[in-house]
């Protein structure tokens, strides 16, 4: 049954040659990087002016005593199992702390007009405008004080500095999109503070809270001069792990592995989010 006011996709064929070029190549311009790294973690021998590798990793496997590419990769050694589960739960951990600080700065931010309000709302960005380098050396310093440096908890301090701007301003627009009708309704028919939140609040915002939560989490775990100054070479994260392997300037088998893998939660989590929010009931 087809729903008043709601149109149905176009097949693909059914645009415009320009439209479809356009999707084509924003199609290619996205996927085209990940090519040259699968053919590279798959290849043991890849010389210019060669188009494909001339010796595969799976040729090589049997005849070297050395672990090589992907056998290095899952092998104890690497230390990508522990940079794996550092990236996610670093991740997570700010993704958490930085929604249950936002949350209430940016209801305030959308919806009350007070004198500093633009001056706040600029010093909340400011970290977004400022070198990571620089942040990461002042911060070291003062951390190296406090007994944080090298520490878990250091760097998951530090990660919400870049991560707080990005989730306060997309809720700060969901909430600005929603109003407080809604809200104002349930506290008349005598809905209490949790009530109206729980019920009412976080159903409607809830589309933006996850599309900010996939925001922090994506920039968390794709920091590395911060984790690299604060967590001093004792936490081991994907993209510290990562940036060992290219510090040489070549990107070899095992560096191509390891980048794929450092992308993969990221694809995976965007995928399900963006079906959650497509299926959600107040997405549209």
């Amino acid at each position: 049954m087809k729903l008043k006011g709601h149109t149905q996709p176009r097949d693909f064929k059914a645009i415009n040659p320009w439209q479809r070029l356009l999707v084509l190549a924003m199609v290619t311009f996205t996927i085209a990087p990940f090519a040259p790294l699968v053919i590279q973690s798959l290849a043991f021998r890849w010389a210019w002016p060669n188009i494909l590798p001339t010796v595969w990793w799976h040729e090589q496997r049997g005849l070297s005593p050395l672990p090589l590419a992907w056998d290095y990769v899952f092998s104890s050694s690497s230390r990508v199992a522990e940079a794996t589960a550092n990236t996610l739960g670093i991740g997570i951990a700010v993704t958490l702390l930085c929604l249950v600080v936002c949350l209430p700065a940016a209801r305030v931010l959308a919806q009350s007009n007070f004198r500093g309000k633009s001056q706040l709302e600029f010093l909340i960005v400011l970290p977004l405008l400022l070198p990571e380098a620089a942040i990461g050396i002042a911060l070291l310093m003062i951390f190296i004080g406090l007994g944080l440096a090298g520490t878990y908890v250091g760097v998951i301090i530090v990660h919400l500095i870049p991560t707080i701007p990005y989730m306060v301003r997309m809720l700060t627009a969901v909430y600005q999109g929603h109003g407080t009708e809604a809200e104002d309704h349930a506290r008349v028919l005598g809905a209490s503070r949790s009530q109206v939140f729980f019920q009412v609040t976080l159903p409607m915002i809830l589309p933006g809270v996850i599309a900010g939560c996939l925001f922090t989490f994506l920039v968390s775990t794709n920091l590395f001069l911060l984790t690299f100054f604060i967590g001093q070479g004792e936490i081991i994260t994907l993209p510290t792990l990562l940036f060992a392997k290219i510090s040489g300037g070549a990107l070899n088998a095992t560096g191509a592995g390891i980048a794929l893998i450092a992308s993969l939660p990221g694809i995976i989590l965007l995928f399900f989010t963006d079906r959650f929010i497509r299926s959600y009931p107040l997405a549209t």
